[in-house]
């Protein structure tokens, strides 16, 4: 069996692959588990050689989404798994529309249109947000019935998406399921241009020794998910039976919700002993709105019920990224 995971050279995609290739079989469109003979890792950036951590079943394709031609070529063959994690995120959405219409839209056409082809109903799992709800009437907690009132071109894209998952799979075309992530913390490297970046920064500069800035106040309140938690959650959506989930493909997957008071708070407890960076705040007039009109709160309760996994708390998410990292 193949697996396809898009923006697979990113920190999701890789450990996405890292735990494809440990676990060695997924179930395929016949039903029954098939072992995994090949990982495709298709990104438009890759590295010049597979991470020693990935064996010989990895394989790097560099290309973009919106490459009809490209996503035809690698997606290929009835026995298949596709992941779909490629996007353009929230502030690099805003920053460039066009770009973000090519790659979150046309992009996502080009994927559903080449599994279309294959004929046996393959499964799949679109990478959606919670950037989906949005807008001045939202609730403090949102919950899958709440309707889409996105407040950005990132989660527009992300809600059609959605929409877009749920008619393939009404029409027989694929067996789709939508994973609506909150933000996913903490991701080693460099800031991203997701204007939720800060989630990571604030956690992983000061680890660093390095002084932040964040750019929203120390009330403003965050729904996270810890990386190796998505990973698994994703995979546990992948898995579950279809039935199971009805006309509506797309879910919440379980989160926490913390105030950036609380995140660092967290932080001090856990790294007790260790040299930490200082941490200010300098409100970001571009980042800070996006923010605010985020959801606080998101209920998961429909994937918590069907056995999806949940953090058991923020010191178990910044201790795992200690461990894992430095």
């Amino acid at each position: 069996m193949k697996v396809v995971i898009t923006g697979g050279a990113g920190f999701i995609g890789l450990r996405l692959a890292r735990r494809i290739l440990d676990i060695g079989k997924l179930h395929g469109p016949s039903g029954k588990l098939e072992p995994i003979g090949s990982v495709v890792l298709f990104d438009n950036v890759v590295p010049s050689e597979r991470p020693a951590d990935l064996d010989a079943r990895a394989q790097f394709v560099a290309g973009e989404v919106f490459d009809r031609d490209t996503i035809f070529r690698i997606i290929d063959r009835p026995d298949i798994a596709v992941f779909h994690l490629a996007s353009i995120v929230s502030g690099g959405a805003e920053q460039d529309f066009d770009l973000a219409m090519k790659v979150n839209l046309d992009g996502h056409l080009h994927v559903l249109e080449a599994m279309r082809r294959l004929g046996p109903k393959p499964r799949y799992v679109f990478s959606s947000s919670i950037a989906t709800y949005g807008g001045a009437q939202v609730p403090k907690q949102v919950a899958d019935p709440t309707r889409h009132t996105p407040q950005t071109t990132y989660g527009m894209t992300k809600s059609v998406g959605e929409l877009l998952v749920n008619d393939y799979t009404r029409k027989g075309f694929i067996d789709g399921r939508s994973a609506r992530l909150s933000t996913v913390i903490v991701r080693p490297g460099k800031p991203n241009k997701a204007a939720s970046s800060f989630v990571s920064a604030v956690i992983r500069e000061p680890l660093n020794g390095v002084d932040y800035e964040l750019p929203v106040g120390w009330d403003t309140t965050m729904p996270v998910v810890g990386y190796r938690t998505v990973v698994d959650g994703i995979i546990a959506l992948y898995e579950l039976d279809s039935a199971k989930l009805g006309d509506d493909r797309a879910m919440n997957l379980p989160n926490i919700s913390v105030t950036v008071a609380e995140m660092v708070a967290s932080l001090k407890r856990v790294a007790a002993g260790r040299a930490l960076g200082h941490i200010s705040v300098k409100i970001d007039p571009f980042v800070a709105p996006i923010v605010a009109g985020w959801p606080a709160h998101v209920d998961a309760s429909r994937a918590e019920g069907l056995g999806l996994p949940k953090d058991a708390g923020l010191d178990t998410i910044i201790s795992a990224y200690m461990a894992d990292y430095l």
